[in-house]
């Protein structure tokens, strides 16, 4: 089995070059299974029903989302009814919708995904260290393959997870930096991992917003309302090959809509 995960998506221009070209990448990665972090999808700053379902209808399988999954509330309804997205396990039991997930790939397997936030630097509830374990197990009655999103700021806490899940898990795919790293592997064990799988969105920014505005908070250290930047969109992904729940293989993707 093939799955393909999208690293954030960023704003319209990022959602749009997704709607574009996915039908074309699970074509010609021969894509069983696809998985996109959505949680920039509204305008650089949470998801919205209609942004997922726009997602969703392009032949995405489940969504992840992070720290900004609250910034729209009119998703929270559609959090609690679908199970094909979901927020970090780590907030509160009291928030809406879930952090596990079951789906159904094309070929007939159960893929289970996670969602957990990171702590360092990012305030989770609660470490998800601490409730990862009981996470997995739950997975795996559910499904052989199993698909972590670690969406954390520190590096270390990504690698950190990766590695604890080790053999038991199929992938541990870091987001949040919108950056996408170099690091992808695959166990002797049989678990594929990247601290970051990157942005879909527009490049010639910083990490999605326009770079002027960013400049001029560093510059003049004021708060400033950010805004999408447009142009150069690229989409940052991965494939991850898989047989009886162990990654075979990961390979990074950077595709520029339109070319292939």
């Amino acid at each position: 089995m093939n799955i393909l995960f999208l690293g954030d998506v960023f704003g319209r221009p990022g959602r749009d070059a997704v709607v574009q070209t996915l039908p074309g990448l699970i074509e010609a990665y021969e894509v069983d299974f696809t998985i996109a972090n959505g949680e920039n999808a509204a305008n650089g700053a949470g998801i919205t029903s209609k942004i997922a379902g726009q997602l969703l209808a392009a032949g995405v399988d489940v969504i992840t989302t992070g720290n900004h999954v609250w910034r729209q509330r009119e998703v929270y309804p559609f959090l609690n009814a679908s199970d094909r997205i979901v927020r970090p396990a780590n907030f509160p039991p009291s928030s809406p919708g879930r952090g596990l997930t079951v789906r159904t790939s094309t070929g007939g397997d159960e893929v289970a995904v996670i969602n957990l936030m990171g702590n360092v630097f990012m305030d989770a509830s609660i470490s998800p260290f601490r409730i990862v374990d009981a996470l997995v197990d739950e997975a795996l009655t559910l499904a052989e393959t199993i698909v972590v999103d670690m969406h954390a700021e520190a590096t270390s806490e990504k690698v950190a997870m990766a590695r604890y899940l080790d053999g038991r898990v199929t992938a541990v795919i870091g987001t949040h930096t919108h950056v996408q790293t170099s690091d992808d592997r695959v166990s002797a064990n049989g678990t594929a991992a990247i601290t970051d799988v990157g942005m879909c969105g527009p490049r010639d920014s910083v990490i999605g917003v326009r770079s002027e505005i960013i400049l001029a908070r560093f510059l003049n250290e004021l708060p400033a309302q950010f805004e999408v930047a447009h142009g150069d969109v690229r989409l940052n992904a991965v494939v991850i090959s898989t047989a009886g729940g162990r990654a075979t293989g990961v390979e990074r993707l950077e595709v520029t809509p339109g070319v292939r």
